[in-house]
């Protein structure tokens, strides 16, 4: 049965930090910055596993471009998953990022200190109707869509679009579980400052997404959104791999009233085959690299080299890199990592 028109709510938590509630009505894209907000960049490690050289190259063009604007640069570990979170890791990555001469400002965010804060953003996606509940599991929606084509991610049909959000406590009471789904309905256009303009139907390229999921616990795109607006984050630096969830996010940031940050998405680093850096290209672990003698320096070098930054690769730190910064630099294509580039810096990532 049709649910009653609802006044839209707002999230009622407060920032942390510059004010981030947008004026209602306006368009669903990346926003330029208002004047009155401080620059402010992140870095996000997830502590899964350990940082590699894909991830450095992330972290230090993040960096650059928030510091060669004077802003500020926050770090927030993102360790909601917790199936996969690794002892020590999180740890191992500010040690890490400290190694390269990454610095940042303030204590960093731990996402699974701010639960409440999340909850608080699902309870204003329900009061507005903008989720239901989804008792899908991953082989219903495999059996239920269309096959995807290589490298696409499978579209949820809609099984359960039918619902509304009070239907979650009779699932409760029966004691099914259940994910909350956000709708989706519209072709989400944004601008990307490294990557151009996108324009991506959602309701054909993944469908309704989940921000809580069955076990407990925000989803990623929920959670991020709730984090960078609170942190006052105006510019989000990450991989190419990361273009399909900002129409997303982009969504929960109009749902939610907040003010969405730019996103310049930049190419990933690939093994010599192509394929994203992974454990079969060899150890290429920061900590490995580390305990093998090289120097950050070095490595920052040969980051910056990928990036047009340096003429060749040579030994520099990311202060000294900031007047050379240029985000427009960075070549289109993915940076192949070599055998021979590591070796170059005193490293052989042998597997």
């Amino acid at each position: 049965m049709p649910t009653a028109p609802r006044r839209k709510m707002a999230l009622a938590f407060a920032p942390e930090g510059p004010s981030s509630v947008a004026q209602g009505g306006s368009p669903v894209r990346s926003c330029a910055m208002p004047s009155h907000l401080q620059f402010t960049g992140r870095l996000a490690p997830s502590p899964t596993g350990a940082q590699h050289v894909g991830n450095a190259r992330t972290y230090l063009v993040a960096w650059l471009s928030a510091r060669a604007r004077g802003g500020a640069v926050k770090l927030r570990i993102e360790d909601i998953d917790s199936p996969r979170i690794k002892m020590g890791a999180a740890e191992q990555a500010m040690h890490d990022l400290r190694w390269l001469g990454l610095d940042w400002d303030g204590e960093p965010v731990v996402q699974t200190q701010r639960l409440s804060h999340y909850e608080a953003a699902l309870d204003v996606l329900k009061q507005n109707e903008l989720i239901y509940p989804c008792t899908c599991t991953r082989s219903d929606i495999a059996s239920a869509a269309s096959a995807p084509h290589a490298g696409e991610e499978v579209t949820y049909p809609g099984t359960c679009a039918y619902r509304c959000v009070a239907d979650a406590q009779k699932l409760h009471d029966e004691g099914r579980s259940f994910a909350w789904r956000f709708r989706v309905a519209e072709n989400v256009p944004f601008t990307d400052l490294f990557a151009g303009e996108h324009h991506i139907d959602l309701k054909h390229a993944g469908g309704d997404f989940v921000v809580w999921k069955n076990r407990g616990g925000p989803a990623y795109q929920l959670a991020v959104v709730v984090d960078d607006a609170a942190m006052g984050v105006t510019e989000v630096v990450r991989g190419d791999d990361l273009i399909p969830s900002t129409p997303r996010q982009l969504l929960l940031y109009r749902a939610l009233n907040l003010t969405s940050p730019q996103f310049a998405h930049v190419p990933l680093v690939v093994g010599e085959d192509g394929r994203r850096l992974a454990k079969r290209h060899g150890d290429t672990r920061l900590s490995a690299l580390r305990d093998a003698g090289v120097k950050p320096e070095a490595l920052v070098g040969l980051l910056a080299w990928s990036c047009d930054w340096l003429d060749r690769p040579e030994p520099i730190s990311p202060r000294e890199l900031l007047p050379r910064f240029r985000l427009e630099s960075i070549p289109a294509q993915p940076f192949v990592l070599t055998a021979e580039l590591l070796r170059q810096i005193g490293y052989s990532a042998a597997t």
